[in-house]
């Protein structure tokens, strides 16, 4: 195959379309966290996040939030290209605040957790989780 200037331009778009993706995929956690906390700094303690330190399959990761006295629970995957996995929202009836759920991961990467609490603070946590086969199409 010969290199002709056009195939040169396509491969260097390509190149820089690759390398600019990691920072769109962090700025949509950043823009999640962002709406969800309305600019709060978040702190840590009050929040467990219970996720298994390596999934062998990333179609299926159980993880667990709890987050005593809590009104939401959102959790973010931070390497799929949609990060936002969820938001629990606890009623005042609520017996506990706490969920379990199973997500899909792409690959290794960190699964968060940030909870908003009744005085209006937000807490966090989070755990990396290495998947040894990706589970969004990888």
């Amino acid at each position: 195959m010969k290199l002709t200037r056009r195939h040169a331009i396509v491969m260097a778009l390509g190149s820089a379309a690759a390398f600019t993706m990691p920072f769109r995929a962090y700025a949509a956690v950043e823009e999640d966290i962002e709406a969800f906390t309305g600019g709060v700094e978040i702190g840590t303690g009050g929040i467990t996040l219970v996720a298994p330190e390596i999934a062998e399959n990333g179609n299926t990761v159980p993880i667990e939030v709890d987050a005593p006295g809590a009104e939401a629970i959102m959790i973010l995957a931070t390497g799929n290209p949609v990060p936002a996995v969820g938001t629990f929202t606890f009623g005042a009836l609520a017996g506990s605040q706490s969920a379990a759920t199973r997500i899909r991961l792409a690959g290794t990467q960190d699964v968060v957790a940030i909870a908003r609490m009744p005085d209006g603070s937000f807490v966090q946590a989070s755990q990396e989780v290495k998947v040894t086969i990706g589970g969004c199409g990888g």
